[in-house]
């Protein structure tokens, strides 16, 4: 695994948020991750976990987490996205928060934490179903600013979200919604920067809902809480 990591500290700046239906926001409604509820087959293996990892996360107390094969990390789509796992032994609800390079497609490398859940460690390689699902989340989400972001360079996380993350744009005033591009560390970056601010962001989820912020400015290596989460 290859982490990339940025520590976060909350600064609450106004911000005002409205969820929106959204029949089509894309020609690919999954943002390219495995839809929710979708059950896939495929194999378990354990890794010294730690929460950190390819999606950029800080590490955490709470280990059940896993690290997604490379034809399904999807460029990232999938981090933050949460799986409920079936092995031989039991069940284990995981987040993902990072990527598996040699690991084909199906294929969960876990946390010693979470396989132990699921099958006797001393197998170290087992078959299993998984599904992803809805993450149980307290509070909205929030966005989370790269160190070294700045007026003419921004890049932005989103964390703590209920459903994956399809894309990520934002606008200035009256102008239309451009798309930010998502890199596969799980940071959504505009080359450009987004400016002083205020600025308006828009982040739509798989299943289609978009949620709406207005933040009054960039912040360096800071995160913000949003006002709304997805149902």
């Amino acid at each position: 695994m290859h982490p990339l990591r940025s520590q976060s500290r909350r600064f609450l700046l106004p911000a005002a948020a409205v969820i929106l239906a959204c029949g089509a926001c894309s020609e690919d409604p999954s943002g390219g991750g495995v839809p929710l509820g979708e059950e896939q087959r495929g194999i378990a293996t354990f890794y010294d976990a730690n929460g950190s990892g390819n999606c950029s996360y800080a590490p955490t107390g709470d280990l059940m987490v896993a690290a997604m094969n490379t034809p399904q990390y999807a460029n990232s789509a999938a981090c933050g996205q949460c799986v409920d796992i079936t092995g031989p032994q039991g069940s284990v609800r995981v987040r993902i928060v990072d990527r598996c390079p040699e690991c084909a497609a199906g294929h969960l490398d876990l946390s010693r934490e979470a396989f132990a859940r699921i099958a006797e460690m001393r197998l170290g390689r087992v078959d299993i179903t998984w599904t992803p699902v809805s993450c149980d989340v307290a509070g909205n989400i929030e966005y989370h600013f790269k160190d070294g972001s700045n007026p003419w360079w921004t890049a932005i996380q989103v964390r703590n979200h209920r459903l994956p993350i399809q894309k990520l744009e934002w606008r200035r005033g009256t102008g239309g919604w451009q798309e930010v591009r998502r890199e596969s560390y799980n940071y959504f970056v505009n080359d450009s920067g987004m400016g002083d601010g205020p600025f308006d962001l828009r982040v739509t989820a798989t299943d289609g809902q978009q949620l709406e912020d207005t933040l009054t400015r960039v912040l360096d290596d800071g995160s913000v809480e949003g006002s709304g989460q997805f149902r």
